[in-house]
Formats: structure tokens, C-alpha cells, sequence
């Protein structure tokens, strides 16, 4: 969730319990690109972009059938599923549906997309409560995020495989941003070169309280453990649940430009694990700060 919408959320949460909403947040508080559409197009391989400006959904073809990860806003519903059809996938033809993390703008459509291709959702043991009561989970700034709560299916361990066909979609959970933030990587051959693709969960603080919270008092561990975890790592691509964090849409417009390689980018994920580490430091810092203060 960017920073802008935390900053305004208490003035939505508000709002959303007046009307007795459990949805997606009031329409005015999510910044317009999270609902406005772009053109679906392919990635790499098998995998295709087909969510909206501003908040990823990312489809994954085998020949099994297909595998989305996220959702985007409940609101967004029936885009994201014409986005799915406009790429020569049927609804009943997505066979799994998971998230990298439990927050409204990625799993509010994630219940109605479940019943209207019949899929199986596969998450973490530490996001299934938030996903199955609708709410988010953990103190923070900005709420309590209400969406349609979605049945787990089933529970995916660390470097748990899940295959679909020839798809074999390997999960990592880096929590912090949530208890059970996940993040996939799959191999991809990328016109005859064997890639390693990311799908990474959000790393950011993103108004997350980091000295007493209550409801997720590991959360500093986790943080810690996941930047070391994921500096061990290695991606070819990286691609991102809110889409300017890995440039999603400015390498397309690249591509089409002309630079076929413009989703290679080795250096990526090291970077950004660089840049929110100390993001997290800073914040933790502050925290620490305020909670000395008589």
C-alpha cells in the first residue's frame, strides 16, 4: 500500500464503518491508477501482466491452465477478469489463485475471482487468518483494511513447490510488511535463455508499528530476516505487487521502444533489498527513539 493512501486511511476507515462496508476502501481514498486500465501484455514466457496501472496482477500460463497471483481492489473484479480473457485464458481455465500478501489493494478481488473460475487459493500459515476474516493483521497508522474474506484451500510451507503442468512456482516466505508475506520465483525460458523470475512481496514499512506491536510483536525479526534472506538471492526479473516499485509498466514502454531485454535486470533485487533495508532501518531508529521519550 503506498504511503499517500496510509496517510488518509484513518478518514476512510472512518467513513467505511458509518456505511458498514466491508469491502474495498471508500472509492475517493485509492489513488485513481489503482482502477484505471491498461492493456494486458506479456512479460516473458508464459507470464503476463493483466492488472491495472497501478496495482499488479500477474497470470502465469501452463498447459495445465493458468495460475494468477493477486487481485488487485474488489472493485477492480471484473477488470482483472477481462484482462485474463483478453489474453486467450477462459475464467475456469485458472486453476490457482495466490497473493504475496494479505491487504486489501492485492486480495480484495480475490473472493469473487475464487467463485467465478472455481480455482484453488493457496496461502501462507501466516496470512491465513487476515485472509480468511477480511481483515489485515497487525498494528499500523492507518486501520483496519476490510475486504471479502477468502477460504484458504490449502497452506504453503517455505520452499514449498507448487506445479501446475510444467509450471513449478517455488514460494519463499519473507514476512514483515505482513506475518505471512510470500514471495515465488519460477524458471522461465526466455527465447531460448533460462531466466529466473521474481514475484516479490512488498518490503516496505508502510506504516507498520515496529516497537510494540501488539498484534505482531516478531515483526522486527522478521523484517531483519527477510532482507538477509533475500540478499542471498538471485532474480533475472523482478516484478512487483504495486508495479513502480520494479518499474513494470516503464520497461514495457521500453520494450515497445525497441529494448527487448528491458525486464533483464540482474541487479534489481539486490538493489532494492538495499534501499528498503535502510528505509527500515531509519524507521526503526525513529521508533526506538519515540519509545525511549517520557
Amino acid at each position: 500500500m503506498s504511503f499517500g493512501h496510509k496517510f488518509c486511511w484513518c478518514v476512510n476507515f472512518i467513513a467505511l464503518m458509518i456505511s458498514g462496508g466491508f469491502a474495498s476502501p471508500v472509492l475517493a481514498a485509492d489513488p485513481p491508477e489503482w482502477s484505471e486500465q491498461v492493456k494486458p501484455f506479456r512479460i516473458t514466457s508464459n507470464v503476463y501482466y493483466v492488472g491495472t496501472k497501478g496495482l499488479a496482477a500477474y497470470l502465469i500460463l501452463s498447459e495445465s491452465g493458468a495460475i494468477l497471483i493477486d487481485g488487485t481492489l474488489a472493485r477492480n473484479t471484473s477488470q482483472i477478469e477481462r484482462n485474463i480473457e483478453s489474453v486467450g485464458v477462459p475464467l475456469h481455465r485458472v486453476k490457482i489463485l495466490l497473493s504475496d500478501h494479505a491487504h486489501a489493494d492485492h486480495v480484495g478481488a480475490m473472493a469473487q475471482i475464487k467463485r467465478d473460475t472455481g480455482a484453488r487459493f493457496l496461502a501462507s500459515a501466516g496470512d491465513r487468518w487476515a485472509l480468511e476474516n477480511g481483515q489485515n493483521q497487525g498494528d499500523n497508522n492507518y486501520g483496519t483494511e476490510r475486504f471479502a474474506p477468502i477460504n484458504v484451500d490449502g497452506i504453503v510451507s517455505d520452499g514449498e513447490v507448487i506445479r501446475l503442468g510444467e509450471v513449478a512456482l517455488t514460494a519463499h516466505l519473507t514476512p514483515g510488511h505482513t506475518p505471512g508475506c510470500t514471495s515465488w520465483s519460477m524458471p522461465v525460458n526466455d527465447r531460448g535463455v533460462w531466466r529466473r523470475v521474481l514475484f516479490l512481496c512488498s518490503i516496505t514499512v508502510a506504516g507498520n508499528t515496529l516497537i510494540g506491536n501488539q498484534a505482531y510483536p516478531e515483526i522486527v525479526r522478521d523484517y531483519e530476516a527477510t532482507f538477509a534472506k533475500l540478499a542471498a538471492m538471485r532474480a533475472d526479473i523482478v516484478l512487483t505487487s504495486h508495479p513502480e516499485m520494479a518499474d513494470v509498466l516503464g520497461r514495457q514502454a521500453r520494450r515497445k521502444a525497441g529494448e527487448q531485454n528491458a525486464f533483464i535486470d540482474p541487479q534489481l533485487l539486490s538493489a532494492m533489498v538495499a534501499r528498503y533495508r535502510a528505509d527500515f532501518e531509519v524507521a526503526l531508529t525513529k521508533a526506538r527513539n519515540a519509545a525511549r521519550r517520557p
